[in-house]
């Protein structure tokens, strides 16, 4: 569980803008300067201790000490393998990429598409490393990982075998960029193995911070070539593949020479117009060769009918791994588009826009915050809960239809860093539309995303301006876990659970009274809470008590910690503000007090049904000499009664409104409901 003191220092650290792109994070501790400058001192070449030339690099069970496939190899550097190794020579291009004996072609297909912005490929690869002026045997790479780019060193010491690298290379075999980018990525997840098989998604968002679509070309939406025109143009990466049906069609032929399972990039979307108008797509397979034989193949007779200059302007080169089809032929052949949305794109719109990037990081804790999904109704509501407000709609919908457009993406941390015996769980969320005036999982539920068990999972949707709670959730209670939430909307969009978007005065309070951990105790709160409605004159109040901000820190205390941080205390405080209005409501006298018969038509507004005989409790316990309760021992009320309704529905037997309890339940239901036995009739 994530620690006070540590959420404190990650935002500490964001604040001094620690894990954006140009002040990454140093991964492993290893900072790149300071190394290269004591081997150059030293003149030694460096030799990376956390990702060692040695066995457990490369893997632990295809790649693994005794598997025959790791057999002969070693580990050599580039001036070992060639008198003249460049880091980049003439540009890095997708032709500098040749998959080897490793199956990351979904790795390769997202690195091909990088080198099409130089811009981004930049960013991900420092080009000014070069095996001659400065030379120490030590590079560096930057990835984004969870939502803040780290910054990952190694040595240049590459498994080979007779003399070759053993996984990808340069089809010249003298430029490097493209192998030492593979090891640094393999140092990233622990092993060269932990990048067998993936998601060409992954390395996507690995590369840019994007955020990833998939669109299933059985059921290709309007407008889809267009779609992928602006996304090249933008700079978006894209990837395709063809589906499988069982483990072994993988990399399995077809019969105009595409490959099952397969990942490969697309690198262009041209109209060309001769006679005829024709739609081409660019693909580019990571192997360097096997290519599509079909139409528009290299040696087809399509190409006859195009000028030399529209041959030149579509770079029509033989037997390179790259080649062109129709888009009709692309729609048919292939199952399945990837499009990773950088920040400055937006898709959807004629106009080139922005999206509004937002993200929240979250754990499920088993116990606490791990409900579940919707299929478990009574700890549903324990997830965490986050909401977004969309105020402004598109600008010119290709639909024609007002909304406001946003993507969500929920990913699970860890996974191929986790080695042997790792199963990704299934995540989702939920959307909901939030009324005013009212509590969560009250709200109309708009769209629930299907679960996955993959490191992330991602849709778009258009829905009319308002206020949404996304829920994540694992698919089964009980699964610890931590996640990255992020939403990227056309227009922007308010965080309602943010600091930015509480309460100036209120939140200067907390600042004021949280003690400079981010969270406030039940002493700290009940503080907060009688400064803040000592100055409210349309209610009366003597204080909240310690019991009633102990009370309200152990319902609203979701990590744990015994404290509320500022996203709990907000929640409260509209939980509060709630409350307000219904007092103010029932005050049909204007007292600034309820009496019983304002009580009872106050208790069922927020939503508790109470008897005669509870309600009898309830004024004998928490009103003054004159029968009348006021508002702090109103909040107090409420929330004892939110804890027995929850607590009750927890113990229910199949919804039949009753409980049944043994000796040693009934012994620990009473000290759960410790303070609450005025209520217990």
């Amino acid at each position: 569980m994530t620690s006070p003191a540590d959420r404190l220092a990650r935002q500490q650290d964001r604040e001094q803008g620690i894990g954006t792109n140009k002040k990454a994070v140093k991964f492993s501790q290893q900072d790149y300067e300071t190394l290269r400058e004591q081997c150059l001192k030293s003149g030694r070449l460096f030799e990376d201790n956390c990702f060692p030339a040695e066995p457990t690099s490369l893997g632990y069970k295809k790649l693994g000490p005794h598997s025959p496939k790791t057999k002969g190899v070693v580990w050599k550097r580039p001036k070992e393998l060639c008198s003249n190794p460049k880091f980049i020579d003439d540009g890095a291009t997708r032709m500098d990429i040749c998959q080897g004996e490793l199956g990351d072609c979904w790795l390769l297909a997202a690195i091909a598409s990088l080198t099409l912005d130089q811009e981004i490929l930049a960013r991900v690869v420092p080009q000014e490393q070069s095996f001659t002026e400065g030379y120490a045997g030590i590079f560096h790479f930057q990835f984004w990982q969870f939502g803040e780019w780290v910054d990952v060193v190694i040595d240049d010491r590459l498994p080979t075998r007779d003399g070759k690298l053993l996984f990808v290379h340069s089809a010249e075999g003298s430029e490097f960029w493209s192998a030492l980018l593979e090891k640094a990525y393999a140092k990233l997840y622990g092993s060269y193995e932990a990048l067998i098989e993936g998601n060409t998604t992954e390395g996507f968002e690995d590369f840019t911070g994007g955020i990833a679509e998939i669109y299933t070309l059985e059921e290709t939406p309007p407008k889809l070539f267009q779609i992928m025109q602006k996304a090249l143009s933008l700079g978006s990466l894209l990837g395709c593949s063809i589906k499988t049906t069982s483990a072994n069609e993988v990399e399995k032929r077809t019969a105009l020479n595409l490959f099952k399972g397969h990942a490969y990039s697309v690198t262009g979307a041209e109209e060309v117009y001769d006679y005829l108008n024709f739609q081409l797509v660019r693909m580019r397979n990571p192997w360097g060769y096997k290519e599509w034989t079909g139409p528009w193949s290299d040696k087809s007779i399509e190409w006859n009918h195009l000028s030399q200059d529209e041959k030149s302007k579509l770079n029509h080169v033989a037997d390179d791994g790259e080649f062109w089809m129709s888009y009709s032929d692309f729609i048919k052949q292939f199952s399945r588009l990837e499009i990773c949305n950088l920040t400055p794109d937006s898709l959807m719109s004629d106009e080139v826009g922005h999206w509004n990037h937002y993200q929240f990081e979250g754990t499920w804790r088993e116990g606490s915050t791990a409900g579940g999904c919707r299929n478990y109704p009574d700890t549903f509501s324990s997830n965490p809960q986050f909401v977004v407000r969309l105020e402004d709609v598109d600008d010119d919908p290709l639909d024609g239809k007002d909304g406001c457009t946003f993507l969500v993406g929920l990913m699970q941390k860890g996974g191929r860093q986790q080695k042997l015996g790792f199963n990704p769980e299934f995540i989702g969320f939920a959307i909901y539309k939030v009324p005013q005036n009212n509590l969560m999982f009250h709200y109309h539920e708009i769209r629930a995303l299907s679960f996955a068990n993959t490191r992330e999972v991602c849709n778009r949707f258009k829905l009319p301006p308002g206020e949404y709670a996304i829920v994540p959730s694992t698919f089964q209670p009980d699964k610890n876990g931590s996640f990255l939430l992020r939403v990227f909307s056309e227009k922007q969009a308010a965080e309602e659970l943010s600091e930015s978007d509480v309460d100036p005065h209120f939140k200067k309070l907390f600042k004021q009274t949280d003690g400079n951990d981010m969270e406030v105790s039940a002493f700290e709160l009940v503080e907060i809470l009688n400064k803040v409605f000592s100055q409210r004159s349309d209610i009366k109040t003597d204080g909240f008590s310690l019991e009633t901000g102990r009370l309200i820190v152990s319902l609203l205390d979701k990590d744990e910690s015994s404290k509320l941080g500022l996203m709990e205390f907000n929640l409260l405080w509209s939980k509060i503000q709630k409350y307000l209005a219904i007092f103010n409501k029932h005050d049909t006298d204007s007292s600034g007090t309820m009496n019983s018969h304002e009580m009872r038509g106050a208790a069922t507004e927020a939503g508790f049904q109470v008897n005669s005989a509870v309600l009898q409790s309830i004024v004998s316990r928490y009103s003054d000499a004159q029968y009348v309760i006021d508002f702090d021992s109103f909040v107090g009320c409420l929330i004892k009664l939110e804890m027995l309704f929850k607590m009750f529905k927890t113990l229910e037997r199949a919804d039949t409104g009753k409980i049944e309890l043994d000796m040693q339940q009934v012994c620990k239901t009473i000290t759960k409901a410790a303070g609450l036995s005025g209520l217990l009739v």
